[in-house]
């Protein structure tokens, strides 16, 4: 309800604050200042108090005197103003019960004399009918006698005359035919004479009676029919629904009302939209609100739930699986090599300066079991990636080499792995160097709460060396001890269930997507749905590339077939009808959009008027296609969050997938660098490039796309200008010269002294002046420069009023780049 404050009411009832006060005192509401807040149910009470006239000045309790001022100012062509002040005096007398009810009584016999007067009128006004009088002999056989044509044209005894007049009579003449009277004396001596008929008419029969009557009763419709339609007296309250997202055409809809009102409401609240704009659930609410009518918020999410609910329950034997372990730690630490020496391939040696760049996945079989490896990249763009990796794992190794100690992309895999809340598997790595330190790695991580099963904590530490194989067995025991203890199980009857650790999108295949099976099976043919994304599974293939036909938990496959490269992190799921698949990816995409819209039509509106009236920002855009969904999304986030206040970062496109035409037409339609990251250009978009002069970069190491970026935006920052202090004299002795005027003789007590640098005069530390030297003397000889520590004469150009103990500063400006 809308609330407003005494002082508020007081100023649109016209009536002082005291009085309004002392009013709402003896109406029994517990107001004493003039800030309280007035509902609308103490409105009432005081309205209804205010009616009785219990509070308000009365003449003799008879008379109620309502008196409103208003004061108005008229400006002349002029500018003078002129006040005009108009005053309003109503008075309200209270009647006795006696006199409003010889009132009522009063209104009532009045009313009785305009109903009589009516049915008289209305009596007058219709016409008059003469009915005979019944023949004494039977009507039927009168009826049957054929009529003469002779006899004189008289009407029947049992039809009335206007009826019989209007039937005869031309359609032309009957609107004009009188009707005509019969006295009852006339009808006496017409009764016992039979009924004639004119040459070639005859008697109307029961369809053309029942066709004249049902034309007459058509024209007795029309005539009554009236509009029905009353405008509601006050506001309309309407129920309105608002989901998450809604379009301001939409919310007037639902109101009721014209959404130029809605448009218009906003404006005022000072948030200019269009009627196509997309609003978010609580600015809905609190327009709707406003305008006086009662909302519900409804759950968009009622597809999804339908959806979740037509999902089979995982039910069959269940049975113990594979652990999922996931390798984090700190970049160069050896995780990719520890993997490779347990997997015997060479992984490391396939990737780019020695980095993991991707989410590898690989499953490995020991004579304790299988166990499946998630390969996490550990540069720091990759955090993101990480923790994925996290959420989708059992267990986690963390690897430290043991002559680095702890860095801090060791610190965020801990940090990780106690948000997901799995369990840590300390690595020591690299003991076989000499510089290896163990026992420093023990203290380090104990200072992040990891604590050593020997010291009393519940982390295993295992010293390996992935490159000699020292460890490894003793590291693989402990992940099975540890998938023991965690008792994982699985369906593989159920229907598959699984995530996407990466997509790519493959130029012979199409779109690629690695997934990590976690319950039921997954079977080649299955109907999915990864996100947004569905499709039939058209091919799966192990990590080694070799075509499988189906995965069981805890086994990672890569599958085609979709109709897009999924988010990395996407929940996979076997669906049986591929229309409610279509339609639940459908509905994710729509919803995503209009998210992402409000999104981000409330951050333009937010820094609309931040931004008024400051410089703009230099943007430097850029267009980045990458091999997979991981590598872009990582590359996104770490260019994005480059910047400051003057220079930003704009992605403008990203993708999987090599650099065509569409790409290089987009960025020369937002002057955008190409970042090409394990990808290449085709032919087309090679020759805009070549024609239009675009900039186009090839990468495969991360790093040097985050430092080349760091350098253009410092040459958007421009240069900053310093001042170096290169050397200060001081003033011993001031000398008067006929040709120099006054020379200052001066110890150089800091620095160099220069001649051709502009200098300033300080004076108790004070700048008094600042310009040039006009002459620079060594004893009697011009000098360019004096040291610290000598004496020299000094002449400053146009100033005379150097006196001992001034300072003579040189400096000089230089342009400094700006970083970053």
């Amino acid at each position: 309800m809308t609330q407003v404050t005494v002082k508020e009411l007081a100023k649109v009832v016209n009536t002082p604050v005291e009085s309004l006060l002392q009013q709402m005192h003896e109406a029994g509401l517990a107001h004493t200042s003039a800030d309280q807040k007035v509902s609308e149910t103490e409105k009432q009470k005081l309205l209804t108090f205010l009616e009785k006239g219990s509070s308000t000045k009365t003449d003799g309790s008879k008379k109620i005197t309502l008196q409103r001022k208003t004061t108005t100012t008229l400006r002349t062509p002029g500018s003078k103003s002129i006040s005009v002040e108009v005053r309003k005096k109503k008075t309200f007398v209270k009647r006795s019960a006696e006199e409003i009810e010889a009132e009522k009584q009063k209104d009532l016999e009045k009313l009785q004399a305009e109903k009589k007067a009516k049915e008289a009128a209305q009596e007058k006004a219709k016409p008059a009918e003469v009915k005979a009088e019944p023949v004494a002999t039977k009507p039927a056989a009168a009826k049957a006698e054929p009529v003469k044509a002779e006899e004189p044209d008289l009407p029947p005894a049992d039809i009335t005359l206007p009826v019989v007049d209007e039937v005869a009579a031309p359609a032309t003449e009957r609107k004009k035919a009188p009707t005509k009277r019969v006295e009852p004396d006339e009808r006496r001596e017409r009764k016992a004479a039979p009924r004639p008929a004119a040459k070639g008419k005859a008697r109307l029969d029961d369809e053309q009676t029942a066709r004249r009557g049902g034309r007459n009763r058509s024209k007795a419709k029309k005539r009554s029919n009236q509009h029905g339609f009353h405008s509601p007296a006050g506001p309309v309250v309407r129920d309105v629904s608002i989901g998450e997202t809604i379009t301001v055409a939409e919310l007037a809809a639902q109101m009721s009302v014209k959404g130029v009102e809605v448009v218009k409401y906003m404006f005022q609240l000072g948030s200019p939209v269009t009627i196509n704009q997309v609003l978010d659930q609580d600015t809905a609410v609190l327009i709707a609100e406003d305008m006086g009518h009662r909302v519900s918020r409804v759950s968009d999410n009622v597809l999804e739930e339908q959806f979740a609910a037509s999902l089979k329950i995982d039910e069959g034997e269940t049975f113990h699986r594979a652990p999922v372990v996931t390798v984090m730690g700190h970049v160069d630490h050896g995780k990719t090599s520890l993997l490779d020496y347990i997997r015997r391939a060479k992984v490391a040696t396939g990737e780019a300066g020695g980095i993991t760049q991707h989410i590898g996945a690989y499953h490995v079989k020991t004579e304790g079991g299988m166990v499946t490896f998630l390969d996490t990249p550990g540069h720091a763009a990759f955090t993101a990636m990480r923790a994925r990796g996290a959420k989708a794992t059992d267990i986690v190794i963390l690897v430290v080499a043991a002559d680095d100690g702890v860095m801090p992309q060791t610190i965020e895999g801990i940090e990780h792995a106690k948000a997901a809340g799995v369990p840590l598997i300390i690595a020591v790595n690299k003991i076989d160097k000499p510089e290896a330190d163990p026992d420093r790695i023990k203290n380090d991580l104990a200072a992040h709460d990891v604590i050593p099963e020997e010291w009393g904590g519940d982390t295993q530490f295992v010293h390996v060396s992935a490159k000699v194989g020292t460890g490894i067995d003793a590291l693989l025991e402990s992940v099975l001890l540890q998938a023991e203890v965690l008792e994982l199980n699985a369906t593989p009857s159920a229907s598959g269930r699984g995530v996407v650790i990466e997509s790519r999108l493959d130029k012979g295949r199409g779109p690629v997507a690695s997934v990590l099976v976690q319950n039921g099976t997954l079977r080649q043919g299955d109907m999915v749905l990864v996100g947004v994304n569905f499709g039939r599974i058209r091919a799966m293939m192990d990590e080694n590339g070799q075509p499988i036909q189906e995965a069981g938990p805890s086994i990672p496959v890569e599958i085609l077939g979709l109709d897009g490269t999924p988010e990395a992190g996407d929940e996979v799921t076997v669906v049986v009808d591929e229309r409610k698949a279509r339609e639940v990816a459908l509905f994710r995409q729509g919803k995503f959009r209009e998210v992402k819209l409000a999104r981000a039509h409330a951050g333009k509106l937010e820094n609309m008027f931040e931004n008024m009236g400051q410089e703009e920002k230099k943007v430097l855009n850029i267009v980045i296609k990458a091999d997979v969904r991981g590598t872009l999304e990582a590359l996104r986030g770490s260019l994005s969050e480059l910047g400051n206040d003057e220079v930003e970062v704009c992605v403008v496109a990203g993708g999987v997938g090599g650099i065509n035409e569409s790409d290089a037409n987009l960025a020369l339609a937002s002057n955008a660098v190409i970042f090409g990251f394990n990808v290449r250009a085709d032919a087309g978009a090679r020759k805009i490039v070549e024609q239009e002069g675009l900039d186009m970069r090839y990468y495969n190491i991360i790093y040097d796309i985050i430092e080349d970026v760091k350098k253009a935006l410092s040459g958007l920052l421009g240069t900053d200008v310093r001042e170096n202090i290169l050397g200060i004299a001081e003033v011993r002795e001031v000398f008067r010269s006929p040709k120099l005027g006054a020379v200052a003789g001066c110890m150089v007590t800091e620095g160099t002294v220069y001649r051709n640098r502009p200098i300033r005069v300080l004076r108790d530390d004070v700048v008094i002046f600042e310009g040039e030297l006009e002459s620079l003397r060594r004893f009697k000889d011009d000098a360019a420069e004096v040291r610290s520590g000598m004496e020299c004469g000094i002449g400053v150009k146009s100033y005379n009023d150097v006196k001992v103990g001034d300072k003579i500063e040189v400096f000089e400006k230089v342009q400094v780049a700006r970083t970053l």
